[in-house]
């Protein structure tokens, strides 16, 4: 008898379409696990080198991230959550961090956002800062109080900036040259922007005795590494300090962003995705060894042990899965780019960060693809191989109908579990019922692949009758299906895959979509909107109310907070905020947010007002305090005074804005909502873009297109990949039949019959996997849609019909063209 390795090879080179399924699969999970793991890995060691502290070893600045634990004893975890603004430092530590020994000068670094005379938005900076930027006056002299530096001007002019504090004017006393040589790197660098007395900056900051971070110089002759030690010991935990290209992310936050969402797809998402390719991928490998029970049967009948079995299914594994995972790893390579390349067009992540391709993900990727194979083929060997010589040719010869013991009770607790996390979706609510939704869809899929036979048995079963009454055709292709229920089984479970998964993806956001539409749409009844993303002037709303025909206007500064027992378990969650102008009485004139109990009109310092289902998550009532987190992470607790229905196409929390103006590094507001005539609009216009409250909710939508393009590339990725996995599946079954077809010519049967009874299976397969996949999709959107909106989900009936119409072609076209192939 040849040794397990050589049967292997041989088994490989007289049947080579046998493994062409398997090829498939392993390499298509090696694409994805490869792609996901690009992304992680990028997240994970993302850094840019430093532009404006290039010359500033240490810089210290506030901690960024709330910190919260989760578990206790050995299961005890750190978490971190993204504060939504910068959060700062105080003003005191600049003295401390001068103290540290090494130190040769500490320079406090404040932005400050203004606004030209001509309403362009500009950073103005310390000039202190220009000690480690470099920056030098091309003419006249350093700021003085009430004086700048600009770019281009006159020396001695007066001009007028428009801060946080309100518009002031200022004498030009010097100006820059457009380049600047960096003191870092002595290159040429391009320098835009204002230049303010040290004091002026601070008291026009809008953040009284706090500061954005601080540079600190060495001595002659004291290292980076030694400095740093010593700041921070200086200032224990109350700051953190940062050295080489760790500052970029001082400089801009956005870096730390990208790194989030980076991880998030790459993490969370990878997750999801690498268990479905892998169980996919695992069931084709099981398919591949069960097809071949007669081989191992007539193995088992002529002497070949169960130890030799199980390794020249092994062997067979390791000679498909390396190869299919180094060449799945190609376009993983390139969705990884483009997948990246797209997030970075839209602005999730900055032009300086690159996609790092590492040897680890790929090496990862392929090792999982190993390791699939490898499980998934012992676990398939595992009853060829120990069975007896006589039952295995009994068996091969026809199906065995009763599933395994440990199948079925795995496959039961899947679907009770299902049911009960169903169960406690719907009785949550909000972030708590998307949360647990989460676990129906993987647990009745993991029911449908552990419980496939015997849904397979009742799909055919209920399909069936109407099959028998198609003639012929229709009476083999109902017999066929159920004879052969785990060949059924293992076509209909990717068809489920690629229909639920796609469905709870695309769907969720229809109708999260179709509900802030609705929100909006009713809750804004102002008449005119004027809008500006990059902040309206100060004074909009006072200068607004003064105008002819405005009878009411109130500017809304968006944001958002940070609520510690917000979320499942009382773990911290982030909620929409916006900030009001006015009075909480001329709010209720312009915006409708659907009160449900208190009182707007109460609306002051101390107070804000609450989305319902938010309060019921938070678990606060009406008079209670909320504890949370403003947006540069400073604690506090106001008084909730109000409850209302339409937080989530409006805002979460509503506050006063002098609540909020110290916490945000742009206060100004982004959008002002008025009652007023139509001849208003244009005296409006100098302030920002006028629309009326469609054109203002239709223009919001865009704010959403990068979270519905990003569902919508989740769901192509994995709705392709098992919509791959079925048409693979579907044709390793057909082929595999090539003995059972041939019979059936043999015996009278015409090939338009036998296509025609193909057709009808196919059409079977896809039914069952449609209606399944729907049902599993349905049961996790109505309580994670209930819960996030308090709505029913929304699926549009021509995106469903596509999604149902492709699955049925693909099906269709798997299934025919490899039976003419088998036919001729």
């Amino acid at each position: 008898m040849h040794a397990p390795n050589r049967l292997a090879r041989a088994a490989l080179r007289f049947k080579p379409s046998a493994f062409a399924g398997t090829f498939v699969a392993l390499l298509m999970a090696a694409m994805i696990v490869s792609a996901c793991g690009l992304l992680l890995a990028t997240g994970l060691t993302a850094s840019v080198p430093p532009q404006r502290y290039a010359a500033a070893p240490v810089v210290v600045a506030a901690d960024q991230n709330l910190r919260y634990t989760i578990g206790t004893g050995e299961d005890r975890d750190e978490e971190r959550l993204a504060l939504p603004d910068r959060a700062r430092l105080d003003d005191s530590l600049v003295a401390k961090a001068a103290s540290a020994p090494g130190a040769a000068a500490t320079i406090a670094d404040l932005a400050v956002p203004v606004r030209t005379g001509k309403n362009v938005p500009v950073t103005a900076y310390t000039w202190a800062s220009t000690a480690f930027t470099g920056t030098k006056p091309a003419s006249g002299a350093a700021p003085r109080p009430g004086e700048v530096v600009i770019t281009t001007g006159t020396v001695g002019e007066r001009i007028t900036l428009d801060t946080p504090a309100g518009p002031r004017e200022f004498k030009v006393s010097g100006t820059i040259a457009t380049t600047a040589t960096s003191s870092a790197t002595g290159d040429a660098t391009a320098t835009t922007g204002i230049w303010l007395n040290d004091a002026d900056a601070r008291a026009l900051s809008g953040h009284p005795g706090k500061v954005d971070a601080i540079a600190v110089l060495p001595q002659p002759g004291t290292s980076t590494d030694a400095l740093a030690a010593q700041v921070k010991r200086a200032l224990g935990d109350r700051a953190q300090v940062h050295t080489g290209d760790d500052r970029s992310t001082v400089e801009d936050r956005g870096l730390a962003q990208a790194k989030e969402v980076l991880i998030g797809l790459g993490g969370s998402f990878g997750g999801v995705a690498t268990m479905v390719a892998v169980f996919t991928a695992a069931g084709t490998v099981a398919l591949f060894v069960g097809q071949r029970r007669r081989e191992y049967a007539l193995l088992r009948a002529i002497g070949a042990t169960p130890r030799q079995i199980r390794r020249t299914i092994a062997t067979e594994a390791l000679l498909v899965a390396p190869l299919a995972g180094a060449l799945g790893c190609l376009p993983g390579v390139a969705l990884a780019t483009w997948w990246f390349g797209q997030l970075r067009d839209k602005g999730a992540i900055p032009e300086s960060v690159d996609l790092a391709i590492t040897p680890l993900p790929l090496f990862v990727a392929v090792g999982a693809t190993v390791v699939t194979a490898l499980c998934a083929g012992a676990a398939a060997a595992r009853r060829p191989a120990k069975i007896k010589p006589g039952q295995a040719l009994a068996e091969s010869a026809a199906e065995r109908l009763r599933p395994g013991w440990i199948r079925t009770t795995l496959g039961v607790g899947a679907v009770v579990g299902g049911c009960s996390f169903a169960g406690l979706a719907a009785s949550e609510t909000g972030e708590d019922a998307a949360n647990a939704a989460l676990g129906v869809v993987m647990l009745f899929m993991m029911a449908v692949a552990l419980l496939g036979p015997l849904l397979a048995r009742g799909c055919t079963a209920v399909f069936g009758l109407p099959l028998r009454a198609a003639g012929a055709a229709g009476s083999l292709a109902a017999a066929n299906t159920r004879t052969n229920a785990r060949r059924l089984a293992s076509a209909i479970t990717p068809i489920v895959l690629a229909m639920a998964f796609s469905s709870v993806l695309v769907f969720l956001h229809t109708s999260e979509d179709r509900a802030i539409e609705d929100q909006q749409r009713a809750g804004i009844t102002a008449n005119q909107v004027v809008t500006d993303p990059a902040g309206l002037p100060s004074d909009a709303v006072a200068r607004a109310g003064a105008m002819p025909g405005v009878a009411t206007a109130v500017g809304l500064t968006r944001t958002s907070v940070l609520i510690p027992n917000g979320g499942t378990g009382y773990t911290p969650s982030e909620a929409s905020a916006q900030g009001v102008t006015g009075s909480g009485a001329d709010l209720a004139k312009v915006q409708d947010l659907g009160l449900s109990t208190g009182s707007l009109a109460a609306l002051a310092p101390g107070t804000a007002a609450l989305d319902a289902s938010l309060a019921e998550a938070a678990h606060v009532r009406l008079g209670d305090r909320l504890p949370l987190l403003l947006p540069d992470g400073t604690k506090a607790s106001p008084k909730i005074v109000a409850t209302y229905d339409r937080g989530l196409g409006l805002a979460q929390l509503t506050f006063p804005q002098a609540d909020l103006t110290a916490h945000l590094t742009r206060p100004n507001p982004t959008t002002l909502l008025t009652r007023a005539t139509p001849a208003a609009a244009a005296p409006l216009a100098t302030l920002g873009k006028v629309t009326d409250a469609a054109g203002h909710a239709a223009a919001q939508s865009t704010d959403r297109e990068v979270n519905a393009w990003a569902n919508t590339v989740m769901a192509a990725v994995l709705g392709g990949f098992a919509a791959v996995a079925a048409v693979n599946t579907l044709v390793m079954t057909v082929f595999d039949r090539r003995r059972e077809l041939g019979t059936l010519r043999l015996i009278g049967t015409t090939r338009r019959q036998v296509l025609k009874m193909i057709r009808w299976e196919a059409l079977l397969v896809v039914a069952a996997g449609i209606v399944i996949g729907s049902a599993i999709a349905l049961a996790t959107l109505v309580p994670m849609v209930n819960g996030l909106t308090g709505r029913a989900p929304y699926i549009p009936p021509l995106l469903y019909g596509s999604f149902a119409g492709g699955i049925l072609v693909l099906g269709l076209a798997a299934t025919a063209l490899p039976a003419r192939a088998a036919l001729k």
